[in-house]
């Protein structure tokens, strides 16, 4: 082995010009000038100290090479027979080439592999349709009773705790929208099974502490369902039976319950969904008073209807946006005049409130002012001033709508003129005060419009005063 490495060293001898200008390191060079012994086949030799050095500065390029071989791996470099470092003018390989999906085989178009649906994860090329798969007999999985199976959604049916909380958001939203048609519809999505027949319990439940307009769209649920075959009359009977014995109990939240739930027995039976029997099947067997209470004002009703011709489809009234405006305008008015005649303040805005239309009180504010100025006294002015303070303080009526009624009294001046002649005075009186009672602001008060004035002296009567003011 050392005989080969002095043949090869000997063949390729370098010279020391070389190694000064390639390596102008001299440190290293002078370090193995002296003699070293190397180690060949687990022999340590001695061998000459040109061969050493020239054996070293191979090496040390060789390492060279390594270092730049991962940056400068597409510049092609290589090494010479003599040691030096030859770069080829190769051009660099472009990262993008690794993307490439042409062929590398030298074959083809150029194109994509099976038209681009090749590959993991691929659905194939666009436009393809797929077949049905085929149940596969041999199949470890495979069950013969399942080829004709029909899979359906399985709803399970509500159990008592889940009824109320599902059914009683329901019913509250249906006292806002009044549409019995989408509670029918979210009903039918349900399983009810055995609570079906306590849907008209929770409902008429629910309205005894709701409002009369509240009540009325109850009866007309209840009759809306059974035509809908979501109930049946079997069902609203199970339920009146079940709030008849519950009476004792609603009577602590609704001290009037008795004679609601008698006047909802009378128009269900009116609504033919309750059998005219119902009542006559507890002659006799009632204990408690208040189911005695509730029988008896279900009675007087149909005996009322029968007689003398009483509306029961319309015994709870229509709701406040349901009513003609010619209704709401002599209800309003009614109003006004029994607190003229009482001066109860809280009777009236209990009145107010329960004819359901805050978006109407600009009426009242209208009727209110111009009873004022055709009343012509002091007395009238001072409660209706008492009563609009009372109720904008309690935010009855709103400021948009106290601001509507006053315009539209500005509006109408001229025609209300006619008929009173001194309105002007009036109204600016009345607004005066409201003013400084706080009734109304002061852009509202500078609204207020003023009679023109009149020539003092007149052509036609020989130029005498007048002294009448208007």
């Amino acid at each position: 082995m050392a005989t080969d490495c002095e043949a090869w060293l000997n063949a390729n001898p370098v010279e020391a010009a070389d190694q000064s200008d390639s390596f102008p390191s001299g440190d290293e060079d002078a370090t193995f000038t002296a003699n070293v012994n190397n180690e060949i086949n687990g022999n340590w030799i001695a061998a000459p100290t040109g061969s050493i050095h020239e054996a070293r500065l191979k090496a040390k390029v060789k390492r060279r090479l390594r270092k730049t071989s991962s940056r400068d791996s597409g510049r092609g470099d290589s090494l010479s027979d003599n040691g030096d470092v030859v770069r080829s003018v190769v051009p660099p390989t472009s990262p993008k080439g690794k993307l490439n999906r042409k062929s590398r085989m030298g074959k083809g178009r150029g194109l994509p592999k099976k038209g681009g649906a090749g590959g993991k994860g691929v659905w194939g090329t666009p436009g393809v349709v797929y077949d049905e798969d085929e149940v596969d007999v041999k199949d470890p999985n495979y069950d013969a009773e399942q080829e004709n199976c029909v899979y359906e959604t399985v709803v399970l049916p509500l159990d008592e705790e889940t009824f109320e909380k599902t059914l009683t958001p329901i019913v509250q939203e249906y006292f806002e929208h009044g549409d019995a048609n989408e509670v029918a519809e979210l009903l039918a999505e349900l399983n009810l099974g055995g609570m079906r027949g306590d849907v008209p319990m929770l409902a008429v439940s629910l309205s005894l502490e709701a409002k009369a307009s509240h009540r009325e769209l109850t009866s007309r649920l209840l009759s809306e369902l059974c035509g809908g075959c979501i109930l049946t009359c079997g069902d609203v009977e199970a339920s009146f039976h079940k709030l008849l014995k519950e009476l004792p109990d609603l009577v602590l939240d609704t001290p009037t319950a008795p004679q609601m739930l008698g006047q909802f027995i009378a128009r269900a039976v009116a609504d033919n969904i309750l059998p005219k029997s119902f009542i006559d099947g507890y002659k006799g067997r009632v204990d408690c008073e208040y189911t005695r209470a509730a029988l008896d004002r279900a009675a007087v009703l149909l005996r009322m209807s029968r007689w003398t011709g009483l509306r029961i489809d319309n015994l709870w009234g229509s709701g406040g946006g349901q009513r003609p405006v010619n209704q709401l305008i002599k209800e309003v008015n009614l109003l006004l005049k029994e607190y003229l005649l009482s001066g109860d303040t809280v009777e009236a805005e209990r009145c107010l409130r329960e004819l359901e239309v805050p978006h109407f009180h600009h009426e009242f504010v209208y009727e209110a002012v111009v009873m004022v100025l055709e009343s012509k006294g002091e007395r009238t002015l001072q409660m209706i001033l008492q009563l609009l303070k009372s109720l904008c303080a309690s935010t009855v009526i709103t400021v948009d709508q106290l601001r509507r009624g006053f315009e539209r009294v500005y509006l109408d001046m001229a025609d209300i003129s006619i008929d009173v002649p001194c309105a002007y005075s009036l109204l600016e009186q009345f607004v005066e005060q409201s003013f400084n009672a706080g009734v109304i602001n002061k852009k509202l008060r500078d609204l207020c419009p003023s009679r023109g004035r009149k020539r003092c002296i007149s052509e036609g009567d020989g130029g005498r005063l007048k002294l009448d003011s208007y």
